[in-house]
């Protein structure tokens, strides 16, 4: 686009390719037409100038021929006849200069007019060109507006698919655990007051022999029936390597009461006798499995470590009856390398005061590790039972509890015969020996 400026109210305003060829065509032609009258008009008053100034000329020739008194009649109409002659011949002599100038601008015109009509076709030829230019470029905006407009549709499209695909497994989760809550809900509803206990000890006991006998077949899981020592607790579980070498016991009591019930008990009226009942049993852990105090944030949060109160103890509600075993036999498998060698120790006669030192160190450090986990998972569950937009923070909470997980694998991997016997000699001196027995095992302390 061009911009023109009127030279009258000085306005400006805007012209295309097109419209600015042809106001320049119209002014160079006016221009033209304006210069050649005003040279055709020159040269007229020019000619028009020379054949006065002859005639005057020859005039006055002629008044002086006739005032002279010597010359006869014959001679001056000679005289008057060559002057004539003269006159017609610098007529002529005009007349044909003036032709030749006549055509000189002729040709020159015929120059100027075939040079602007070159120039317009050559405007035009452009403008066609810029034309042509301005539709492929517009062109190709619309083509490329097309595809960022397909783009941002499958864009949008591929976001709703995941959105909805996110909200599906969301609501898939929440839908899972609001069955598991109104499963357990359901099953409290529907316990009578002197089947209470016995049918969680059924409910745990199928949950067990369904879900972990196949993976575990040297666990032992059984009801405790031995009373000789005026207490026994609900369930024992124990499982043993290959070798046969026991690595984690777990002593069960699992508690309920009906909302009837008119004495209400708490969590806590039962630790002294659990521990009490996995000391007599000798048992490495001790879990309850409660439905008590249903009211209770922090037992309805996840497995709850009180372990601050009874060294080794844990709370769960029934959904979490798998998960404990499951944990505490993963962290137990990592410390069965160590009791093996512990064993070995032993029927040498070795001092391991330093060495139980240190792995009760390595335990109390996965039991902080832990704690830590549980507290995460109890926010988890939390966000579960809110609704639907926490999840996004049971996400994080089951992050943090993994985290603390792994800390408390690593803290059990980087455990080593090298590291427990580094600040006992006795201990040290005897693996050194035993290294050099045909009966030692060779077990990498790197």
């Amino acid at each position: 686009m061009k911009e023109l400026k009127c030279p009258k109210c000085g306005n400006v305003f805007q012209v295309d390719e097109a419209d600015y060829a042809s106001i320049v065509s119209q002014v160079k032609n006016a221009e033209f037409d304006a210069e050649l009258k005003r040279r055709l008009a020159e040269l007229s008053n020019n000619q028009k100038a020379e054949q006065a100034l002859v005639t005057a000329r020859t005039e006055q020739q002629y008044q002086s021929a006739l005032n002279r008194k010597d010359i006869d009649i014959k001679e001056k109409d000679s005289i008057i006849a060559q002057l004539r002659n003269e006159l017609h011949i610098a007529e002529e002599k005009k007349s044909t200069e003036i032709k030749l100038a006549i055509a000189d601008k002729e040709k020159e015109i015929a120059a100027l007019h075939s040079s602007i009509m070159e120039g317009e076709n050559k405007l035009k030829i452009a403008v066609m060109n810029e034309q042509i230019k301005a539709q492929e470029r517009i062109k190709d905006k619309e083509e490329e507006i097309a595809k960022l407009k397909l783009n941002v549709q499958m864009e949008k499209q591929q976001a709703a698919n995941s959105a909805n695909s996110i909200k599906e497994q969301y609501e898939y989760q929440l839908k899972m655990a609001k069955e598991q809550l109104d499963y357990y809900k359901d099953m409290k509803l529907r316990m009578s007051t002197k089947m209470i206990g016995e049918t969680l000890e059924i409910h745990c006991s199928t949950q067990f022999n369904q879900m972990m006998r196949p993976v575990m077949p040297n666990a032992y899981f059984e009801k405790d029936n031995d009373a000789s020592g005026g207490s026994k607790g609900d369930f024992i579980f124990r499982d043993f390597a290959d070798d046969g070498t026991e690595y984690v016991s777990i002593m069960f009591e699992m508690k309920n009461e009906a909302d009837e019930t008119a004495s209400k008990h708490k969590n806590e009226d039962f630790f002294k006798k659990l521990d009490a009942d996995r000391k007599a049993k000798k048992c490495e852990f001790a879990v309850l499995v409660s439905l008590l105090e249903p009211e209770n944030e922090l037992y309805n949060g996840g497995i709850v470590d009180v372990s601050y109160k009874y060294d080794k103890m844990y709370v769960i509600r029934p959904q979490f009856f798998l998960p404990i075993i499951s944990l505490l036999v993963q962290t137990s498998k990592k410390s069965l390398e160590y009791k093996q060698q512990l064993a070995i120790a032993q029927s040498q006669s070795v001092d391991v005061s330093n060495f139980e030192n240190q792995l009760n160190d390595f335990r109390d450090k996965f039991g902080k590790n832990y704690r830590l986990a549980s507290e995460k998972f109890k926010n988890a569950i939390d966000e579960i039972d809110k609704s639907i937009l926490h999840l996004q923070k049971i996400k994080d909470a089951l992050i943090g509890s993994e985290n603390n997980l792994r800390l408390a694998n690593d803290k059990a991997e980087s455990l080593t015969i090298k590291k427990l016997t580094r600040n006992n000699p006795t201990m040290k001196q005897k693996f050194d020996e035993a290294r050099k027995g045909d009966d030692y095992i060779d077990i990498e302390d790197d």
